[in-house]
């Protein structure tokens, strides 16, 4: 049997394995930016009618893809995603809109073009699903948008996925298409003028951890970034992660039995997944230096759980002089733009993405 030294010295371990998993895995305290930012729009006081639409097609999906094998889960969840919730009407009958598959750098992608669209005003967009699904194909009804109101040309990365791939592989795929879009158009070479990038969910993460490495690289910024209902903070620490929960039905109920684990454990289940450390600004951009950045608008439902990531990065980036802002809508789903023709919220978010992109340029 052991003696109480060898217990003792048993619990010492166990304590400095729990320190070090709490001080090398959770990163610093955020809650002095969890305020409401000063810069911020509350869009409408509350949801429309046609949101109730929104939440049947979501309970569909969800009974479609819970049908599936678990084995088959994955494979089920992308094949919904790249079809989509709704179809891009700009895409139908002569729109005037086109589609091009292009090889940029090495990283597949596609453009999407708009009917007289500017070729040196770029928008690089990088698609959500929570790293794990996604394409361009799927997010059409964004890139569609997004070119229409920002009048660039849209780029939109088929950037590789997990678990196949490393996390280091997804950023990597961003990091090259940001190189490339600065000197490539749909054309041809050709060096940018104004430069945008935007992403929803996942793909917000990867565009504001794009721009920040940008910044350190010594790029060209860019003119403007555009996140869409983004997380930005792998640890999970914000609290509208556990208080809107049980409000956040698009995400809520595939988080809900992790965060009943331990956050210790969480942070190593994290940090195994992704191969860094959850608080490393490459995988959660919250914790990076957020000094010398372009103009960041930021959109996002108040009962989605990612609601305070967005509030503290808008917080930290402006206490750090970068100009950022947050625009907020009632009771929407996560990333509810991919509902676009049949929610007007989607279109009054395009619309101020439109604002935004033209006080970035001056009015252009």
């Amino acid at each position: 049997m052991l003696d109480w030294t060898h217990w003792a010295g048993l619990l010492a371990v166990i304590f400095i394995l729990w320190l070090l998993i709490r001080v090398f895995l959770k990163g610093p305290a955020l809650r002095a930016y969890d305020s409401l930012p000063a810069r911020c729009t509350r869009v409408r006081e509350q949801a429309s009618p046609e949101h109730q639409q929104t939440l049947l097609l979501l309970a569909e999906a969800s009974v479609e893809i819970r049908a599936a094998p678990r084995k088959r889960r994955v494979a089920a969840i992308r094949q919904f995603m790249a079809r989509g919730f709704v179809k891009p009407l700009l895409l139908t009958g002569d729109s005037g809109y086109r589609v091009l598959a292009v090889d940029a750098g090495g990283v597949p992608g596609e453009w999407v073009l708009a009917p007289n669209a500017d070729p040196n005003r770029r928008l690089l967009y990088l698609h959500g699903g929570n790293f794990l699904s996604g394409c361009p194909q799927g997010h059409r009804v964004i890139t569609t948008e997004l070119a229409r109101v920002t009048g660039a040309v849209v780029l939109a990365l088929d950037y590789r996925l997990m678990p196949e791939h490393l996390r280091r592989d997804l950023i990597a795929d961003s990091q090259a298409g940001y190189r490339w879009i600065l000197d490539h158009g749909p054309d041809g070479p050709a060096p940018v003028r104004e430069l945008f990038v935007a992403g929803d969910s996942a793909g917000g993460n990867l565009a504001l951890m794009v721009i920040a490495w940008a910044r350190d690289v010594g790029l060209p910024a860019a003119t403007g970034a555009i996140a869409l209902s983004p997380g930005l903070d792998m640890t999970l620490s914000s609290p509208t992660v556990k208080g809107n929960l049980k409000t956040d039905l698009m995400l809520g109920p595939s988080l809900s039995g992790f965060l009943k684990v331990p956050v210790s454990i969480r942070l190593l289940l994290i940090w195994a997944i992704t191969r860094m450390r959850p608080p490393n600004p490459l995988v959660s951009p919250i914790f990076g230096d957020l000094s010398g950045l372009p103009p960041v608008l930021i959109q996002a439902s108040e009962a989605e759980m990612l609601l305070g990531d967005a509030r503290r990065y808008v917080n930290k980036a402006s206490a750090a002089g970068s100009p950022a802002e947050l625009e907020t809508w009632p009771e929407l789903l996560h990333v509810w733009h991919l509902f676009g023709p049949t929610l007007p919220e989607a279109g009054e978010a395009f619309e101020r993405i439109g604002q935004f992109v033209k006080r970035c340029t001056g009015g252009h």
